[in-house]
């Protein structure tokens, strides 16, 4: 499988070590320093495009691959106020993307684990909900879209709650993503259901990038060739991992 890596930083980088090792070819690398190529023609050259850079540029490049006739896989979170906007134009392009905030096995996993566990919180009104997320300095966007997912997937369940927040809040119908910008710190996420009577937990801690990049090269492989057809081209990790 030809692969175009859109975002060549650490993550980039990672995902390049584990594609090759499964014996992909990256045909084009676009990073800060060749952003001249990061063009519809030269993405063409590839398979599939797996695209991890920033909230300000994510967008922008999954419509190109789009426009390529390329499926794209994308990781970068902070952007998810156009993300309907990338899925329509997928729809008229007979295109295919697959958007996950986390792309790491062990956290899809924890995805499922976490919906299970709202639902059965859900008629416990003494109980009270918060979301934790720990990760490095660099991390451009707070909250993390991981926590995002997580909160919202809390939300669908627990209607008590009517919205996130991200700081500590007086208002029981406020979720809080409570966030921390430490070093090292590749990701932690904990959600807490604290009562007076006791407190239930559930923590997802990842030890390097090795496991998002491994997960990244899943979705790659899965979408590859992937035709639109009753998904109408949206893909999600659930469906990578056959949840």
């Amino acid at each position: 499988m030809k692969i175009a890596l859109i975002g060549y930083g650490k993550m980039g980088k990672a995902i390049e070590e584990i594609a090759v090792s499964r014996g992909h070819q990256i045909v084009l690398k676009v990073s800060i320093d060749n952003l001249e190529d990061n063009t519809v023609e030269k993405i063409k050259a590839a398979d599939v495009a797996i695209e991890f850079t920033g909230p300000e540029s994510a967008f922008d490049n999954i419509i190109r691959c789009l426009d390529a006739g390329v499926p794209v896989v994308s990781g970068s979170t902070g952007w998810l106020s156009r993300q309907e906007e990338a899925r329509q134009y997928c729809g008229q392009k007979n295109g295919a993307m697959l958007y996950a905030s986390n792309f790491s096995v062990g956290v899809n996993i924890f995805f499922e684990v976490n919906k299970r566990l709202a639902a059965l919180m859900a008629p416990h009104g003494d109980y009270d909900v918060q979301v934790t997320e720990i990760h490095h300095t660099e991390k451009k966007d707070s909250p993390s879209g991981t926590a995002i997912s997580l909160a919202d997937q809390i939300l669908e369940k627990i209607k008590r709650k009517k919205g996130w927040v991200n700081h500590i809040s007086d208002n029981l119908e406020e979720l809080e993503i409570l966030s921390e910008r430490t070093d090292p710190a590749p990701g932690t996420h904990t959600i807490t259901y604290n009562s007076d009577i006791d407190t239930i937990t559930i923590t997802h801690t990842a030890h390097n990038r090795r496991g998002f990049a491994t997960g990244a090269v899943l979705a790659a492989e899965f979408i590859a060739g992937k035709s639109p057809g009753p998904k109408r081209g949206i893909f999600q990790m659930s469906d990578v991992l056959g949840f």
